[in-house]
């Protein structure tokens, strides 16, 4: 049987690599430069975290009315978010599809990543249509088809070709480092951060755990092994609907503001 990413999409495991995504993201100089300048991930980290996984889960699940209401949201947000270039320091535009590209390979790669330490390697054909579903994430806002490497070999160049000149750097770090070590969020969001930071940088490559001061040995990685590995002996046995359950709710939600949305005078904005 084909599974592809409507069948791990929505797997509450992908979570763990979040942090992952959200620093490699970072790392892409300009991505940092207008997040840091533009972003307010620092300040409310859980409610971007769910306007970025409903959006992915829209596209995916959704009907054509979320998918055009979490369309207008991005769209809403990346607006601003532009700078010319000065002499001084190189501009950027959320619009961007070379950045945009980068932003969608890193959701996939770290998804792939996820999901094969949880449920080992995919055979050809469920890989070969979970990486092609990603490619909806990318084409749903700007990012021109042509654009998304033509398959999985194709891809694994352009990633590895990113990674070995990927260095993060001033605002991307100073982003990075709020979002690792927060001090005006929730309690119970400082409470999970340590297993948080831990997960991130046991899936990050070595050269961005320095870039971004997180502390890696032989020790930890042997520690991150084994929670791996007991991950995928516990995870797939909870039931599905637990599994699901971020997903269930952010669609639920999103569904609440489009109802709130269509009421007269009461269009609520975004709220992600």
């Amino acid at each position: 049987m084909v599974r592809g990413m409507a069948e791990y999409g929505a797997e509450g495991i992908l979570l763990a690599g979040a942090g992952r995504a959200l620093l490699l993201q970072l790392a892409d100089p300009a991505v940092g430069r207008g997040v840091d300048e533009h972003s307010t991930f620092v300040g409310r980290p859980v409610n971007r975290l769910k306007g970025t996984l409903t959006y992915v889960y829209a596209i995916v699940y959704g009907t054509d009315e979320q998918v055009t209401e979490v369309r207008r949201r991005v769209n809403r947000a990346h607006v601003p978010v532009r700078k010319d270039d000065t002499e001084t320091s190189p501009g950027y535009n959320a619009f961007d599809p070379e950045l945009q590209l980068w932003v969608v390979a890193t959701l996939y790669d770290t998804a792939i990543t996820i999901i094969e330490k949880i449920y080992g390697p995919l055979d050809d054909e469920s890989a070969d249509a979970m990486y092609q579903d990603y490619a909806r994430i990318g084409t749903a806002l700007q990012l021109p088809a042509g654009m998304w490497p033509a398959d999985r070999a194709a891809f694994g160049r352009y990633w590895d070709e990113r990674i070995s000149t990927l260095r993060a750097e001033g605002g991307g770090v100073r982003v990075g480092r709020g979002l690792l070590y927060p001090k005006h969020t929730a309690l119970w969001y400082r409470a999970i951060m340590p297993s948080a930071r831990f997960l991130t940088a046991g899936l990050l490559p070595d050269q961005l755990r320095q870039d971004f001061g997180l502390p890696w040995s032989g020790r930890r990685e042997r520690r991150f092994n084994r929670t791996m590995r007991v991950l995928a002996v516990a995870y797939p046995r909870l039931p599905r609907r637990i599994r699901h359950w971020f997903k269930d709710y952010c669609l639920n939600s999103l569904d609440a503001d489009i109802r709130a949305n269509s009421q007269p005078g009461k269009r609520q904005g975004v709220r992600a």
